[in-house]
């Protein structure tokens, strides 16, 4: 068995003459949750691409659990940025999960039993038994992501990917969502690769991060990775970064899409 869950070796992407890393060496342990920061367009979604076998390395080795990547890869859970349901949608919350049980499976289920008793563990998991038989589309965005990270789970995945599940979800729900994924990683040994601009609702939860910006990327700690003089030397412009309360505040990265979240007092992109 190898001991990591993620390798990647001297790595490249380029599209073109773009490049988006180049010399990238990472390894992922089990219960790792790890981080990918960086503005949009630094291939914060194309690292994800990369690991899910939907797109090929220009350079280098990827292997996941100790084999290479390739699609639908059951040693994967994913979750996607959250997106709210029509609420006409003829779907229980419970269906929702069970998809991840057996939704790329056709004809009769088998053993019934075991495949509610298996949903209902996955529900409990994730604090939504409360609402196991109601329809997805009344549901709050948050009680979806959880939904969403019960699906991901169901295949009892290595490496759970996370595409920025924290879009349009209000302050309380982003701390839920990112305790449960947290939680998933510390607890119960899954390798975590948590895609996001906005590092403060998780950095309580991160063990490293890797920071993408200007074709370079750093990987390392939050308190090693996240400082003026890094994300300065990345950027390749003066930028400064300031703690206050346990949050961070970036200043000065030049990222025209920036969002700013008062209610958190700190941003990072």
């Amino acid at each position: 068995m190898p001991s990591s869950v993620l390798e990647l070796r001297d790595a490249a992407l380029s599209y073109g003459d773009r490049t988006l890393w180049t010399g990238l060496d990472l390894e992922i342990q089990p219960g790792e949750f790890f981080a990918v920061l960086g503005p949009n367009g630094s291939g914060k979604t194309s690292f994800l691409k990369v690991l899910l076998g939907l797109q090929n390395l220009s350079a280098g080795e990827l292997t996941i659990s100790g084999k290479a990547a390739k699609r639908g890869n059951r040693a994967i859970g994913y979750v996607p940025q959250q997106k709210g349901f029509d609420p006409q949608t003829p779907l229980r919350a419970r269906d929702l999960v069970g998809l991840g049980v057996d939704g790329d499976r056709w004809g009769i289920r088998l053993r019934a039993a075991g495949y509610r008793q298996w949903v209902d563990e996955l529900l409990d998991q994730v604090g939504a038994q409360d609402y196991a038989n109601v329809p997805v589309g009344l549901l709050s965005g948050g009680e979806q992501q959880r939904l969403r990270i019960a699906q991901a789970l169901a295949t009892r995945p290595e490496l759970l990917l996370c595409d920025e599940p924290l879009l349009s979800l209000d302050l309380q729900h982003q701390r839920a969502v990112s305790a449960l994924v947290g939680e998933q990683a510390h607890r119960h040994g899954t390798a975590v690769v948590f895609v996001t601009h906005e590092i403060n609702p998780i950095i309580e939860h991160v063990d490293r991060v890797l920071y993408l910006a200007g074709g370079k990327f750093r990987i390392g700690s939050v308190d090693e990775v996240m400082t003026s003089e890094v994300l300065s030397e990345l950027y390749g412009t003066p930028v400064d970064v300031f703690r206050s309360n346990g949050r961070i505040v970036v200043v000065g990265q030049p990222d025209s899409t920036t969002h700013h979240h008062p209610q958190e007092g700190a941003h990072s992109r």
